[in-house]
Protein backbone atom coordinates (compact mmCIF):
# COMPACT_ATOMS: atom_id res chain seq x y z
CA UNK A 1 0.00 0.00 0.00
CA UNK A 2 3.02 2.38 0.94
CA UNK A 3 4.79 1.63 -2.53
CA UNK A 4 1.33 2.33 -4.45
CA UNK A 5 0.67 5.67 -2.45
CA UNK A 6 4.29 7.03 -2.90
CA UNK A 7 4.37 5.99 -6.73
CA UNK A 8 3.39 9.51 -8.31
CA UNK A 9 5.84 11.18 -6.24
CA UNK A 10 8.25 9.51 -7.23
CA UNK A 11 7.73 9.40 -10.67
CA UNK A 12 7.24 13.51 -10.36
CA UNK A 13 10.29 13.92 -7.99
CA UNK A 14 12.61 11.84 -10.78
CA UNK A 15 11.16 13.12 -13.86
CA UNK A 16 7.27 11.98 -15.69
CA UNK A 17 9.47 13.13 -18.92
CA UNK A 18 12.09 10.77 -18.78
CA UNK A 19 9.54 7.29 -18.14
CA UNK A 20 9.07 5.51 -21.36
CA UNK A 21 6.96 2.38 -19.76
CA UNK A 22 5.53 1.72 -16.92
CA UNK A 23 5.79 -2.34 -16.41
CA UNK A 24 4.02 -3.66 -13.22
CA UNK A 25 5.24 -7.12 -11.90
CA UNK A 26 3.71 -9.88 -9.38
CA UNK A 27 6.53 -12.83 -9.60
CA UNK A 28 10.26 -11.51 -10.47
CA UNK A 29 10.09 -12.55 -14.48
CA UNK A 30 8.18 -9.52 -15.13
CA UNK A 31 10.86 -7.40 -13.82
CA UNK A 32 13.56 -9.03 -16.70
CA UNK A 33 14.81 -8.32 -19.78
CA UNK A 34 12.72 -11.43 -21.18
CA UNK A 35 10.00 -10.04 -19.44
CA UNK A 36 10.24 -6.51 -20.42
CA UNK A 37 9.86 -8.08 -24.24
CA UNK A 38 7.00 -9.58 -23.30
CA UNK A 39 5.44 -6.69 -22.06
CA UNK A 40 6.71 -4.68 -25.60
CA UNK A 41 4.96 -7.70 -27.51
CA UNK A 42 1.61 -7.22 -25.46
CA UNK A 43 1.07 -4.00 -26.06
CA UNK A 44 2.01 -3.64 -30.01
CA UNK A 45 -0.35 -6.95 -30.48
CA UNK A 46 -4.20 -6.27 -31.06
CA UNK A 47 -6.86 -6.24 -27.83
CA UNK A 48 -8.01 -9.61 -27.16
CA UNK A 49 -12.01 -8.77 -28.90
CA UNK A 50 -15.00 -11.04 -26.99
CA UNK A 51 -17.39 -12.86 -30.28
CA UNK A 52 -19.67 -9.66 -29.96
CA UNK A 53 -16.89 -7.18 -30.51
CA UNK A 54 -15.62 -9.25 -33.46
CA UNK A 55 -18.36 -9.22 -35.50
CA UNK A 56 -19.37 -5.80 -34.82
CA UNK A 57 -15.85 -5.35 -36.40
CA UNK A 58 -16.65 -8.04 -39.44
CA UNK A 59 -19.74 -5.45 -40.03
CA UNK A 60 -17.58 -2.40 -40.27
CA UNK A 61 -15.63 -4.38 -43.58
CA UNK A 62 -17.87 -3.93 -46.10
CA UNK A 63 -17.11 -3.61 -49.97
CA UNK A 64 -17.83 0.24 -51.06
CA UNK A 65 -19.30 0.42 -54.83
CA UNK A 66 -19.16 3.69 -56.39
CA UNK A 67 -22.74 2.40 -58.78
CA UNK A 68 -25.68 3.33 -56.83
CA UNK A 69 -29.56 1.72 -57.45
CA UNK A 70 -32.10 -0.84 -56.27
CA UNK A 71 -30.14 -4.00 -57.64
CA UNK A 72 -26.73 -2.42 -56.19
CA UNK A 73 -25.33 -2.83 -52.49
CA UNK A 74 -23.28 0.26 -51.65
CA UNK A 75 -22.00 1.98 -48.16
CA UNK A 76 -23.02 5.81 -47.60
CA UNK A 77 -22.33 8.00 -44.75
CA UNK A 78 -26.21 7.16 -43.18
CA UNK A 79 -25.54 3.67 -43.73
CA UNK A 80 -25.53 0.23 -46.07
CA UNK A 81 -28.02 -0.24 -48.87
CA UNK A 82 -28.48 -3.52 -49.32
CA UNK A 83 -30.46 -4.37 -53.22
CA UNK A 84 -34.29 -4.78 -52.45
CA UNK A 85 -35.32 -7.89 -54.21
CA UNK A 86 -37.94 -7.31 -57.51
CA UNK A 87 -41.00 -8.79 -55.46
CA UNK A 88 -40.51 -6.26 -52.85
CA UNK A 89 -39.93 -3.58 -55.42
CA UNK A 90 -43.73 -4.49 -56.64
CA UNK A 91 -45.14 -5.14 -53.64
CA UNK A 92 -44.24 -1.35 -52.68
CA UNK A 93 -45.66 -0.09 -56.24
CA UNK A 94 -48.94 -1.79 -55.54
CA UNK A 95 -49.29 -0.39 -51.30
CA UNK A 96 -48.57 3.40 -53.44
CA UNK A 97 -50.96 2.56 -55.66
CA UNK A 98 -53.32 1.22 -53.36
CA UNK A 99 -53.69 -1.99 -54.23
CA UNK A 100 -52.47 -3.65 -51.04
CA UNK A 101 -52.78 -2.14 -47.64
CA UNK A 102 -49.64 -3.36 -45.95
CA UNK A 103 -46.13 -4.92 -47.14
CA UNK A 104 -43.45 -6.35 -44.71
CA UNK A 105 -40.01 -6.11 -45.53
CA UNK A 106 -37.25 -8.35 -44.47
CA UNK A 107 -33.34 -8.38 -44.67
CA UNK A 108 -31.83 -11.77 -46.12
CA UNK A 109 -28.62 -11.89 -43.76
CA UNK A 110 -26.92 -14.41 -46.00
CA UNK A 111 -27.44 -12.67 -49.11
CA UNK A 112 -27.61 -9.40 -47.81
CA UNK A 113 -30.86 -8.39 -49.35
CA UNK A 114 -33.45 -6.19 -48.61
CA UNK A 115 -36.63 -9.30 -49.55
CA UNK A 116 -40.04 -9.63 -49.22
CA UNK A 117 -41.93 -11.19 -45.89
CA UNK A 118 -45.38 -10.72 -46.79
CA UNK A 119 -48.49 -8.51 -47.78
CA UNK A 120 -51.81 -9.61 -45.59
CA UNK A 121 -53.89 -7.42 -45.29
CA UNK A 122 -53.90 -5.73 -42.28
CA UNK A 123 -56.65 -4.00 -40.39
CA UNK A 124 -55.59 -1.37 -37.98
CA UNK A 125 -56.30 -3.71 -35.07
CA UNK A 126 -54.46 -6.86 -36.61
CA UNK A 127 -51.11 -4.48 -36.91
CA UNK A 128 -49.64 -5.48 -33.63
CA UNK A 129 -49.96 -9.48 -34.29
CA UNK A 130 -47.90 -8.33 -37.50
CA UNK A 131 -44.83 -7.12 -35.60
CA UNK A 132 -42.61 -10.09 -34.69
CA UNK A 133 -41.08 -10.40 -31.50
CA UNK A 134 -38.06 -12.13 -32.11
CA UNK A 135 -37.01 -10.01 -35.69
CA UNK A 136 -36.47 -7.38 -36.63
CA UNK A 137 -38.63 -5.53 -39.63
CA UNK A 138 -39.34 -3.31 -41.83
CA UNK A 139 -43.71 -2.70 -42.36
CA UNK A 140 -45.30 0.22 -44.87
CA UNK A 141 -48.79 0.17 -43.84
CA UNK A 142 -51.73 2.05 -45.70
CA UNK A 143 -53.49 3.96 -42.09
CA UNK A 144 -56.91 4.74 -43.22
CA UNK A 145 -58.65 7.36 -40.79
CA UNK A 146 -60.55 10.53 -40.70
CA UNK A 147 -59.11 13.96 -39.67
CA UNK A 148 -61.16 16.93 -38.45
CA UNK A 149 -64.10 15.32 -40.54
CA UNK A 150 -61.64 14.27 -43.63
CA UNK A 151 -61.09 10.88 -44.81
CA UNK A 152 -57.11 10.29 -45.23
CA UNK A 153 -55.06 7.28 -46.59
CA UNK A 154 -51.51 8.15 -45.20
CA UNK A 155 -48.59 5.65 -45.69
CA UNK A 156 -46.91 4.96 -42.47
CA UNK A 157 -43.20 3.55 -41.59
CA UNK A 158 -42.75 1.19 -39.05
CA UNK A 159 -39.43 -0.08 -38.40
CA UNK A 160 -39.72 -2.52 -35.38
CA UNK A 161 -36.81 -4.03 -33.20
CA UNK A 162 -37.57 -6.25 -30.70
CA UNK A 163 -34.86 -5.34 -28.21
CA UNK A 164 -31.80 -7.54 -27.73
CA UNK A 165 -33.47 -10.34 -28.80
CA UNK A 166 -31.79 -10.38 -31.79
CA UNK A 167 -28.02 -10.68 -32.66
CA UNK A 168 -25.54 -7.78 -32.59
CA UNK A 169 -25.33 -8.30 -36.49
CA UNK A 170 -29.40 -8.07 -37.34
CA UNK A 171 -29.71 -5.11 -35.24
CA UNK A 172 -26.73 -3.01 -36.79
CA UNK A 173 -28.08 -4.46 -40.09
CA UNK A 174 -31.31 -3.53 -39.41
CA UNK A 175 -30.13 0.21 -38.29
CA UNK A 176 -27.83 0.66 -40.99
CA UNK A 177 -30.15 -0.14 -43.85
CA UNK A 178 -33.49 1.65 -42.63
CA UNK A 179 -32.21 5.30 -44.04
CA UNK A 180 -30.98 3.86 -47.76
CA UNK A 181 -34.27 1.94 -48.18
CA UNK A 182 -36.48 5.15 -47.22
CA UNK A 183 -34.64 7.07 -49.42
CA UNK A 184 -35.56 4.92 -52.16
CA UNK A 185 -38.74 4.22 -51.55
CA UNK A 186 -39.35 7.75 -51.39
CA UNK A 187 -37.05 8.90 -54.50
CA UNK A 188 -37.05 6.16 -56.44
CA UNK A 189 -40.50 4.44 -56.40
CA UNK A 190 -42.16 8.40 -55.33
CA UNK A 191 -43.63 7.42 -52.26
CA UNK A 192 -45.09 9.54 -49.78
CA UNK A 193 -44.88 8.73 -46.36
CA UNK A 194 -46.69 10.71 -43.68
CA UNK A 195 -44.85 9.37 -40.65
CA UNK A 196 -41.18 6.98 -39.68
CA UNK A 197 -41.63 5.53 -36.52
CA UNK A 198 -39.92 2.99 -34.48
CA UNK A 199 -40.96 -0.01 -32.08
CA UNK A 200 -40.09 -2.16 -30.47
CA UNK A 201 -43.24 -4.05 -29.36
CA UNK A 202 -46.18 -4.61 -31.48
CA UNK A 203 -48.31 -3.59 -28.55
CA UNK A 204 -47.67 0.18 -29.10
CA UNK A 205 -49.67 0.03 -32.22
CA UNK A 206 -52.90 1.35 -30.92
CA UNK A 207 -55.16 3.44 -32.81
CA UNK A 208 -55.05 6.27 -30.22
CA UNK A 209 -51.45 6.22 -30.73
CA UNK A 210 -51.27 5.44 -34.47
CA UNK A 211 -53.61 9.06 -34.59
CA UNK A 212 -51.14 11.22 -32.62
CA UNK A 213 -48.29 10.02 -34.36
CA UNK A 214 -49.98 11.06 -37.97
CA UNK A 215 -51.72 13.90 -36.41
CA UNK A 216 -49.46 15.26 -33.14
CA UNK A 217 -51.14 17.48 -30.72
CA UNK A 218 -50.52 21.15 -31.55
CA UNK A 219 -48.94 22.59 -28.42
CA UNK A 220 -50.59 25.49 -26.92
CA UNK A 221 -49.02 28.98 -27.20
CA UNK A 222 -46.95 29.70 -23.90
CA UNK A 223 -46.79 33.89 -22.90
CA UNK A 224 -43.37 34.74 -22.78
CA UNK A 225 -42.42 35.83 -18.76
CA UNK A 226 -42.59 39.27 -18.64
CA UNK A 227 -39.26 40.97 -16.93
CA UNK A 228 -40.89 43.05 -13.85
CA UNK A 229 -39.45 46.78 -14.06
CA UNK A 230 -36.91 47.77 -11.17
CA UNK A 231 -37.69 49.49 -7.90
CA UNK A 232 -38.23 53.03 -8.61
CA UNK A 233 -35.34 53.97 -6.53
CA UNK A 234 -33.04 52.80 -8.17
CA UNK A 235 -31.11 54.87 -9.97
CA UNK A 236 -31.20 57.59 -7.09
CA UNK A 237 -33.71 60.63 -6.33
CA UNK A 238 -34.62 62.81 -9.24
CA UNK A 239 -32.57 66.47 -8.68
CA UNK A 240 -34.34 69.32 -10.61
CA UNK A 241 -32.02 71.15 -12.51
CA UNK A 242 -32.87 74.79 -13.45
CA UNK A 243 -31.75 76.23 -16.96
CA UNK A 244 -30.35 79.44 -17.93
CA UNK A 245 -32.98 81.08 -17.90
CA UNK A 246 -34.22 80.16 -14.50
CA UNK A 247 -31.50 80.86 -12.79
CA UNK A 248 -32.02 83.89 -10.05
CA UNK A 249 -30.57 87.11 -11.05
CA UNK A 250 -28.51 88.46 -8.24
CA UNK A 251 -30.00 92.15 -6.40
CA UNK A 252 -27.99 95.06 -6.58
Amino acid sequence: MLYAATRATLKKEFGGGHIKDEVFGTVQDDVSLSGYKKYLISQSSPAPLTAAEEELRQIKINEVQTDVGIDTKHQTLQGVAFPIAKEAIQALEKLKNKKINYVQLQIDMKNETIILANTLHTELKDLPKRIPKDAARYHFFLYKHAHEGDYLESIVFIYSMPGYTCSIRERMLYSSCKSPLLEIVERQLWMQIIRKIEIDNGDELTADFLYEEVHPKQHAYKQSFAKPKGPAGKRGIRRLIRGPAETETPSD
